[in-house]
């Protein structure tokens, strides 16, 4: 499963000083995944392989239930070599690598 969007950066307001940044994943591309994988790992996360822009990495989304979609971090390493900051918009691609099995 792929899934491409768009979204904007934003700081988790609970760890400003780490810089910890996320995009929300739209909320469609949420319940399908939510519906599409297989047992959670630890915090309810999914394995993904995400590109934006040049950068490609492994990493995992992990349940946002304020915003009730998943959220995927951005490190820094990744803004950097993007040039993107907190606020700005991101074109992201995402491949779910915990599908359940068939």
């Amino acid at each position: 499963m792929v899934v491409d969007f768009d979204a904007e950066l934003w700081e988790w307001d609970a760890r400003r000083v780490d810089s910890w940044t996320f995009v929300s994943l739209p909320e469609s591309a949420s319940e399908e995944i939510r519906d599409l994988t297989g047992p959670r790992r630890g915090f309810g996360s999914v394995r993904v392989r995400v590109t934006v822009g040049a950068t490609t990495w492994t990493t995992s989304v992990f349940p946002d239930s304020g915003r009730g979609v998943y959220v995927l971090p951005v490190k820094r390493a990744v803004r950097r070599a993007e040039g993107l900051d907190a606020g700005d918009v991101a074109a992201v691609s995402l491949e779910v690598l915990d599908l359940a099995a068939s």
